[in-house]
């Protein structure tokens, strides 16, 4: 307990989970009333594997059927989900849906809950950008995630691209949070390596991030009655925890053999929990950074949070000290010395980056040395993610990580002998 915590938690409705808890699904629907929804997924999954059948004619045995949208691609945009609403309302006519299901990565899943607020009344994406009225009508989510990493089945937020910008766009609303999460591992054994890798670190830096944010009694939430994201507190704290430790113990075994069945299911269960933790205290500086990088390289969200992810914890060292120092227990640093072992966690985790073949500089993802200083202000532009890092100066702090990033530096190196640091 902390006595100083003020908790808000939100969560899925419901949560399943378990390999081939899939099959579970359709008798779930009938129980809850649903009677017609759409399948959100892509062409991958209609084309390729044999889930989409499995599922429409499971549900229809169980007096649910369901109209299958694959238009689903990566970094879905504002431009896409209206065309997905206009061509979803003229399949359907005067018919209404009672659910949406979401199949596929985080960028399905991130379609499949603004296509929640947007057919009920079939307004453009752009509508909800902000603040979301209390009367809009949500169409309730069904996630089942196919990767293990970015925790879209338990948060509040849809992440879509505006076209006419190039940048990236959130809707937020507890709402949004799927009436029913269902993480069936087996979704996860053929994803390829680098998929694993991106979506493996991207759960491990929801993990971290959120265990080391800004404390719930500090944080500001703007007159929110309904916050989506309200700080870090004891409880999300424990979800946080046990996400590192299973990243610590199954990340790289993984992504070095994909037919690790333990490993498969642990990043599935590391990625929920992480989703948990990060989905009620929220995030900060690797994602607000990460989103920066993206938006100059166009590199996925897992890498552009890998080649962060370091170098904010080099820079949380004299913040958060008993705080990385469990990290460092759970990522099985065996050094005495209290110190030493704070020292081996931001090199130990740019080793993990380095083993599962993401790049540990912003050299290596094309990020020039005179793009530094607009890098720093388009991430501090992040204002809801700077406001929430736990030091006293963000924007001197962000422009030494950015700096240290670059240049593939981290101070903790020069105290920690190379012996010593080794990958978790």
């Amino acid at each position: 307990m902390r006595v100083e915590d003020l908790v808000y938690f939100c969560a899925p409705a419901r949560l399943v989970m378990g390999a081939g808890c899939r099959a579970q699904l359709p008798a779930l629907l009938h129980r809850l009333g649903y009677r017609r929804g759409l399948l959100v997924t892509d062409r991958f999954f209609t084309g390729a594997t044999p889930w989409v059948d499995e599922l429409v004619a499971d549900a229809r045995a169980h007096g649910v059927e369901l109209l299958v949208y694959d238009g689903g691609v990566p970094d879905p945009t504002t431009t896409l989900c209206d065309a997905a609403t206009a061509a979803v309302r003229e399949r359907l006519g005067s018919v209404a849906l009672d659910h949406v299901i979401a199949l596929g990565g985080g960028s399905n899943i991130d379609l499949a809950k603004a296509l929640c607020l947007t057919l009920p009344g079939g307004k453009p994406m752009r509508a909800f950008i902000g603040s979301i009225d209390a009367g809009t009508p949500i169409l309730p989510l069904v996630a089942m995630p196919t990767t293990a990493g970015t925790g879209s089945e338990a948060t509040p937020g849809a992440i879509l691209v505006d076209p006419d910008n190039a940048t990236k766009v959130a809707v937020m609303d507890n709402r949004l949070r799927p009436a029913v999460a269902l993480v069936d591992p087996e979704f996860t054994y053929t994803c390829p390596q680098r998929v694993t890798a991106d979506a493996g670190i991207d759960a491990l830096t929801h993990a971290i991030e959120s265990y080391l944010t800004l404390d719930s009694a500090s944080f500001d939430l703007g007159g929110e009655a309904d916050p989506g994201y309200s700080g870090r507190n004891a409880l999300t704290m424990l979800f946080a925890h046990e996400s590192i430790r299973l990243c610590g113990r199954y990340l790289l075994r993984s992504c070095q053999d994909g037919t690790d069945r333990e490993a498969r299911i642990g990043m599935s269960y590391a990625s929920v929990y992480a989703a948990l933790s990060y989905g009620s205290a929220g995030l900060n500086a690797v994602h607000g950074i990460a989103y920066a990088v993206a938006g100059r390289t166009h590199l996925s969200h897992g890498t552009t949070n890998a080649v962060m992810l370091p170098y904010v914890l080099d820079a949380l060292a004299d913040v958060r000290r008993e705080d990385l120092l469990a990290i460092a227990r759970l990522l099985e640093v065996s050094d005495r010395d209290p110190d030493i072992a704070v020292a081996c966690v931001p090199g130990m985790v740019r080793e993990l980056v380095a083993a599962v073949g993401l790049p540990t500089t912003l050299q290596a993802c094309g990020i020039g040395q005179g793009d530094i200083d607009a890098l720093v202000r388009d991430a501090l532009a992040v204002t809801r993610l700077a406001k929430a890092f736990p030091v006293p100066d963000v924007a001197a702090r962000y422009g030494a990580i950015v700096r240290n990033a670059w240049a593939g530096t981290l101070a903790a190196e020069t105290q920690v002998p190379a012996q010593q640091r080794r990958v978790a």
